[in-house]
């Protein structure tokens, strides 16, 4: 079982952003930038294109108010999806708010919050989302 599978089941906590059957969306605790986003499909398949084509299809549609929600939330020209997959081995994608391209730079130091800033995050994201 994948720490993201443990986290979709609550068995560790996160900052939950929005949740379907499909996917689940949590802040991410390693961010790039205030407000990435992970969103995670709640089968455990390792490779984006391995997830099945219904979840593909609605990916697009679950991603689509979350990034508009950060967007609103936080300075950004833009919101990025990336899709990586190489720290954890369950498929997931990341919306991260940027100005440039180099914001999208996963070797960059990332960013650190506290608890009560984190919840700060959510607590904005989805105020936007409703």
């Amino acid at each position: 079982m994948t720490i993201f599978s443990k986290i979709i089941k609550g068995e560790i906590p996160s900052y939950k952003i929005a949740e379907t059957d499909l996917f689940f969306a949590f802040l991410d605790i390693f961010p790039l930038q205030k407000g990435h986003t992970l969103i995670v499909p709640k089968i455990e398949v390792d490779r984006i294109f391995d997830v099945p084509d219904n979840y593909l299809n609605e990916l697009m549609q679950f991603a689509k108010p979350i990034a508009k929600a950060i967007e609103s939330s936080f300075h950004c020209n833009r919101v990025s999806m990336v899709t990586v997959g190489l720290e954890v081995p369950h498929a997931h994608v990341h919306l991260i708010p940027i100005n440039a391209a180099d914001d999208l730079n996963f070797a960059n130091p990332k960013l650190q919050f506290t608890q009560e800033e984190f919840q700060q995050i959510q607590e904005l994201i989805v105020s936007k989302l409703g």
